[in-house]
C-alpha cells in the first residue's frame, strides 16, 4: 500500500519509440498490482518517463514487473532500456529492472529485479512463483536457440529475419599497406603464422611431424630441420584438416584444394622463416610429394607460399571464424532464464550474434551462397570441413593459458597474439571472479545451482553435440571452475573473436596481381571471383563505426553498487592494457592491435 513513483527510460536507437499503449503491473511476494494503461510507450527515442500512482495492495518485496503492449492496428515495436520503481517501503530504495530488449506484439514480458537481492528473503509462496516464472523462461530462451547443435543447423535454409545492424565506413586494418608491398617476403609469410589473421594454427615441433616425408635429395634439409628441432626454434604448421575436402567448382572451372605442412624457423631476431614446404600428404603405394624450399626457383617457391595462403584462408573463415567465434559464441544462448546471474553477465557479449549468424546461414555457407560462388571449399565441401572442425574442438583449446602452453608458444616473444591473448584473459578472469564472488559464497551454492548445472550440461552435450569426451565440462563443482567456464564464454566472444576478426583484410594482402607472373596468374581467381571475394572480406574484417568496445556496454543488468565496482576495475585494468599496447606497438614496424581493449569489440557482431 502507498504510492510508487515509476520511472521509464525508451532506447536510444532509430524507432525505439512506440505509440502503442502498455500495461504495467508490479508483482510483489504478497501480491500484484495492475496498473493498467498508465503508460503509454514514448513515441520518441532515448525519452524517460516518470509517473506516481497509488497502490492499495500490499505488494511487499517487489519481485518483477509485467509488462504488455497493446495495439490495434499498428504493432509498433518499442525498445525498453529500464523500468526503475521506488516504493514506499524499504526507506524509499529505488529498484532497477533492467529490459533492453524489444516490446511487441501482445505478449506479456517479465522482469526481474536487477540486483538479485531478494533471494533468500521471500516466502514460500512467493519462492514458487519464481520457480514457475524461471521454468517459463527458460522455454522461451530455449525456442530462441538452435536446437540442433552448432553445425546441423547450417543446412537450414529460409530462416526468416537477421536483425543485422546497419554498418557505415570502417577503418583498414593495421599493416595492411605493409603487406600489400611486402607480401612475396619470407618473413612476412611467417609472420602471419604468429600475428596475422589466423595465429591459431602455429605449433612449436617437438619431433619431425609423422607425415612430413624427405625425399631422395633432401637429406641437407633434414639434417637443418633437426638443428632446429633441437635447439628449440622449429616450428610447424598443419593443414591436414583439409585433405580429402571436396574441392568446389565455379562457373564450370574445377577448383582445386591442398592440405600444407610448414615448417619454420623461429630466428634471434623474432623473424619466423619457412624452410620448407609440403603441399600434399603422403600416400601409401605413392610417389613421396614434393617438397618446396626457399632455395628452388622464385616463382615455384612464392607459388607455394600462395597455395598455403589459400589454405590459410580456408581454416581462417570456417574454423576459427566460423565455429569457433561465431557458432561457439551462439553455444552460450541456452537455457538460463533471464534473470539468472550468467544470463545478465553474459547477454551483453551477445549483442547482434544471432543476427549475424543467421546472415551468415543464409547469404555466405547455404546454397548458392557466397561460398559456393567464390571458395575453394564451396559447393558442399565447406560444410564437411566445418563438421570435421566441430568434431576437433576442446576446451582447453578456448582458453589461452592452457593451448598456449599445450602449442608451447608462451615463451615465444614475437607472438604478440600469445602475450596479448594471455593478458585479456587474465583480466576477464578477474571480472568474472569479480561478480561470482557476490553470488556464489560457497562452492556447495555452485553445486545447487540446477540452473547453472543444466547450461553448463546443454552447452556441452547439445550445443557441442557431445563433447565431454574433448575436455567440456557437464557439470561445474566449484567456484574456480565457474569462474574459468565462463571466462571462456566471455573470452571466445570477445578477445578470441576480435584476434580472428580484425585481420581478415590481411587475408587480401597475398592476392596482388603482377602480370609478369603467368604461372602464378593461372591458380588466381577471376577478377569477378576476386571481386565478389575482396567485397565480402572487407565486409567482414572492417573495425565497424559503432562498435561497443569491450565492457564498454551501456546496458546495467546489475544494478547493486558491489557489481558497479567489479565492471569499474574491469575497465581500469584494460585501459592500462591499452595503454601498455599502444606503448609497444611504437616500436614495431607492424603493430599487433587485434587485443587492444579499445578496438576488442564487445560481442560477436559482424
Amino acid at each position: 500500500m502507498g504510492v510508487y513513483r515509476v520511472r521509464v527510460s525508451t532506447g536510444t536507437s532509430v524507432y525505439a519509440g512506440s505509440k502503442n499503449q502498455v500495461e504495467l503491473c508490479l508483482v510483489g511476494q504478497h501480491g500484484e498490482a495492475a496498473l493498467g494503461e498508465l503508460l503509454k510507450a514514448s513515441a520518441r527515442s532515448g525519452e524517460r518517463q516518470e509517473f506516481k500512482v497509488d497502490v492499495s495492495e500490499y505488494l511487499g518485496l517487489l519481485l518483477f514487473v509485467k509488462l504488455r503492449k497493446r495495439h490495434l492496428l499498428q504493432n509498433d515495436a518499442w525498445f525498453c532500456n529500464w523500468i526503475s520503481v521506488q516504493g514506499p517501503g524499504d526507506g524509499g530504495a529505488e529498484y532497477r529492472f533492467p529490459c533492453y530488449r524489444w516490446v511487441q506484439g501482445n505478449c506479456i514480458l517479465r522482469l526481474p529485479e536487477g540486483t538479485g537481492e531478494y533471494q533468500g528473503r521471500v516466502c514460500k509462496k512467493a519462492q514458487e512463483r519464481l520457480r514457475v516464472w524461471r521454468e517459463q523462461d527458460v522455454q522461451d530462451v530455449e525456442a530462441r536457440a538452435w536446437r540442433a547443435g552448432l553445425v546441423r543447423e547450417l543446412s537450414k535454409q529460409n530462416v526468416a529475419g537477421t536483425g543485422v545492424k546497419e554498418t557505415g565506413e570502417g577503418h583498414e586494418a593495421v599493416g595492411a599497406e605493409t603487406m600489400r608491398q611486402s607480401w612475396k617476403e619470407d618473413a612476412i609469410s611467417g609472420y602471419q603464422f604468429l600475428n596475422g589473421a589466423n595465429p591459431m594454427l602455429l605449433r612449436h615441433s617437438i619431433q619431425l611431424p609423422d607425415h612430413l616425408v624427405f625425399p631422395p635429395g633432401t637429406e641437407e634439409l633434414q639434417a637443418q630441420l633437426q638443428k632446429e628441432l633441437k635447439g628449440g626454434t622449429l616450428f610447424e604448421a598443419d593443414f591436414s584438416l583439409l585433405d580429402g575436402i571436396k574441392a568446389n567448382v565455379i562457373c564450370s572451372h574445377q577448383q582445386h584444394l591442398v592440405a600444407p605442412l610448414v615448417m619454420l624457423k623461429l630466428q634471434s631476431d623474432g623473424q619466423l622463416l619457412p624452410m620448407a614446404i609440403q603441399l600434399q600428404l603422403p600416400r601409401i603405394g605413392s610417389t613421396p610429394p614434393l617438397l618446396f624450399l626457399p632455395t628452388d626457383p622464385p616463382m615455384v617457391w612464392l607459388l607455394a607460399k600462395c597455395w598455403v595462403r589459400s589454405s590459410q584462408f580456408q581454416l581462417h573463415e570456417m574454423q576459427s571464424h566460423l565455429l569457433r567465434g561465431h557458432l561457439m559464441a551462439e553455444a552460450t544462448m541456452r537455457c538460463l532464464p533471464s534473470i539468472h546471474l550468467i544470463f545478465k553477465f553474459i547477454i551483453p557479449h551477445l549483442r547482434y550474434t544471432m543476427g549475424i549468424n543467421l546472415w551468415a546461414r543464409n547469404g555466405l555457407v547455404s546454397d548458392c551462397g557466397v561460398f559456393d560462388q567464390v571458395v575453394s571449399t564451396g559447393g558442399g565441401g565447406h560444410l564437411d570441413l566445418l563438421k570435421r572442425a566441430g568434431g576437433l574442438l576442446t576446451y582447453s583449446s578456448f582458453c589461452p593459458p592452457d593451448d598456449l602452453a599445450e602449442w608451447g608458444l608462451l615463451e615465444v616473444k614475437s607472438s604478440y597474439y600469445a602475450q596479448d591473448a594471455l593478458r585479456l584473459w587474465e583480466i576477464t578472469y578477474r571480472y568474472v571472479e569479480g561478480i561470482m564472488d557476490l553470488h556464489y559464497k560457497t562452492d556447495v551454492a555452485v553445486r545447487d545451482d540446477h540452473e547453472l548445472q543444466n547450461w553448463c550440461r546443454e552447452i556441452t552435450e547439445i550445443g557441442l553435440l557431445g563433447a565431454q569426451d574433448r575436455g567440456f565440462p557437464t557439470s561445474l563443482q566449484s567456484r574456480a571452475q565457474v569462474c574459468h567456464f565462463v571466462t571462456m564464454c566471455i573470452f571466445t566472444c570477445t578477445g578470441q573473436h576480435s584476434s580472428i576478426h580484425l585481420g581478415q583484410v590481411l587475408n587480401l594482402g597475398n592476392w596482388e596481381f603482377d602480370a609478369t607472373m603467368e604461372m602464378v596468374m593461372a591458380t588466381l581467381p577471376t577478377v569477378n571471383q576476386a571481386t565478389l571475394q575482396m567485397s565480402i572480406i572487407w565486409q567482414l574484417g572492417r573495425r565497424q563505426p559503432i562498435m561497443v568496445p569491450l565492457g564498454q556496454h551501456e546496458e546495467e543488468y546489475f544494478s547493486s553498487p558491489g557489481s558497479k565496482a567489479v565492471l569499474k576495475r574491469f575497465r581500469e585494468e584494460q585501459a592500462v592494457l591499452d595503454k601498455e599496447i599502444e606503448v609497444r606497438n611504437e616500436n614495431l614496424d607492424i603493430p599487433y592491435e587485434y587485443l587492444r581493449p579499445s578496438l576488442v569489440e564487445n560481442s560477436v557482431a559482424i
